[in-house]
């Protein structure tokens, strides 16, 4: 489904793409622990390795968010799946603050580039756009879990339970390497949109002008970085220690 670029920031961050998954977290208890549940994890195994193998080979830099935003609900189909609805939208919640941002930065990124949207043909913006580019840099690395940002808090608890839960060896290889391939293509479009020097074209009036957008990614960024903290205090506040099976 194609959009522009401030639509596709509310639709795949917290409106019509998540719908499905929040219906599922609802009607959770009835799915959970029977046949459904088993499905429920096969699907999302599959979603999460076709999509990060797809946005590993895409070069059309709105589609590798859009493919990133698909494997995140096939992680939350897994947790549902396995039965925990409350982690679930603890990760729904975390993941709609930095994919607004992607979203956001990346319209930034093809209104300067006048309209184009290939990354091979997108460069040198760590020297035109360099608020954009640390904002997408501290997004991607919440989207790939680095500790004490808001996508480390779900995600290590995600992992956790999968772990502890009696997973299938090989659907937990695969959520493994699944988690790889984020950090692969996440790297990808920062590598190739910041530093990337090979271009068609040239455009010389490129510049992080717009205070209006900037304004509304600086309430984001916040959230995006201290935010997993809080939610997890306010959502599970009876969590202690972890302790790993030997």
């Amino acid at each position: 489904m194609a959009a522009p670029t401030p639509v596709s920031a509310l639709v795949h961050s917290s409106t019509l793409v998540t719908a499905g998954v929040y219906l599922i977290i609802r009607i959770n208890i009835f799915l959970s622990h029977s046949v459904i549940g088993d499905i429920l994890i096969v699907l999302g195994t599959v979603t999460i390795l076709m999509a990060g193998l797809a946005a590993m080979l895409e070069i059309d830099i709105k589609k590798i968010i859009a493919l990133s935003t698909l494997r995140q609900l096939g992680i939350m189909m897994i947790i549902l799946g396995i039965g925990n609805p409350t982690v679930a939208y603890f990760h729904l919640l975390s993941h709609a603050f930095f994919k607004a941002m992607l979203f956001i930065c990346a319209g930034i990124i093809i209104h300067a580039m006048k309209d184009y949207q290939d990354i091979r043909k997108i460069g040198l913006g760590k020297v035109s756009l360099p608020i954009t580019i640390s904002i997408i840099i501290v997004a991607n690395l919440s989207l790939c879990g680095l500790p004490f940002l808001r996508g480390f808090y779900s995600k290590d608890i995600i992992l956790e339970i999968m772990l502890m839960g009696g997973m299938r060896v090989f659907m937990l290889a695969m959520v493994i390497l699944s988690t790889f391939l984020t950090v692969a293509y996440s790297c990808r479009l920062r590598f190739l949109v910041g530093l990337n020097i090979s271009k068609s074209e040239s455009f010389f009036s490129i510049s992080d002008g717009d205070k209006i957008i900037l304004s509304g990614i600086f309430i984001l960024l916040p959230f995006s970085i201290m935010g997993g903290i809080m939610v997890r205090w306010n959502i599970f506040q009876g969590i202690g220690l972890v302790f790993l099976p030997l």
